[in-house]
């Protein structure tokens, strides 16, 4: 297994979504409902699970959860699209952007106002999706250098990257659940787990980086947009 270069970009990513708290509990309680859509047993359904590890990650109230599940089984939850925007930003920076929205029109004009002030523009549909694979992510903090990676190989994950302390680990969307309850039965501290789109090759900018993270940090501001990938090599 060896490292990629997505690991600062995944950080920052995810960091611009994290840090606005007052529309997190938002996108984590329209990810609960959606997943719930599935089935509401999490012990039956992973992705509602990962949605649910997710919410108490950031401490969202129990209610909230229970509140956001009962919504996918009431019906209401028919009104929230899972919707997969492409885009281009400067330097033909190939963007994701992931949604779950109850009113289209809203969603799309606020993504073309952010692509419009950033220099980014709507892509074709399929024109960005194909050079992205969905991978499961799983972040860890190390234990012991040696051992962490002899686990991780154990595990059954797909590839690591290390930063610190801190380990990202990759594999099959499907295996997610599995393999985080793998490392939190062995002890490890579990930061984050969820499934992201990643980019099958990464492309270097010689200018306006900048202005390209701000455009994917406005993005991820918006409350209707519960992901946003790119191919941006850190």
């Amino acid at each position: 297994m060896s490292g990629h270069s997505k690991w600062s970009t995944i950080k920052r990513q995810k960091g611009a979504a994290d840090a606005k708290r007052s529309n997190l509990f938002t996108k984590l309680a329209n990810a609960v409902t959606v997943a719930a859509r599935n089935g509401a047993d999490p012990a039956l359904n992973f992705q509602l699970r990962l949605a649910i590890d997710r919410a108490r990650a950031n401490n969202m109230p129990a209610t909230n959860i229970e509140r956001a599940i009962a919504r996918a089984q009431g019906g209401s939850a028919q009104n929230i699209e899972e919707i997969l925007y492409e885009a281009y930003g400067a330097q033909g920076v190939a963007i994701l952007i992931a949604v779950a929205t109850d009113n289209r029109n809203r969603t799309i004009a606020s993504i073309k106002a952010v692509l419009n002030k950033f220099g980014g523009k709507l892509a074709a549909a399929g024109a960005v999706q194909y050079l992205f694979d969905q991978k499961g992510e799983i972040i860890i903090e190390e234990k012991n250098e040696g051992e962490t990676e002899m686990d991780i190989i154990e595990s059954g994950a797909d590839d690591y990257e290390k930063e610190g302390n801190q380990y990202l680990i990759l594999t099959a969307p499907e295996k997610t659940a599995s393999v985080k309850k793998w490392f939190e039965e062995k002890g490890y501290n579990i930061e984050d787990a969820r499934i992201a789109w990643h980019a099958k090759q990464t492309i270097s900018l010689d200018k306006e980086e900048e202005k390209v993270f701000n455009l994917l940090s406005a993005l991820d501001d918006l409350d209707d947009v519960t992901a946003v990938a790119s191919n941006i090599e850190s």
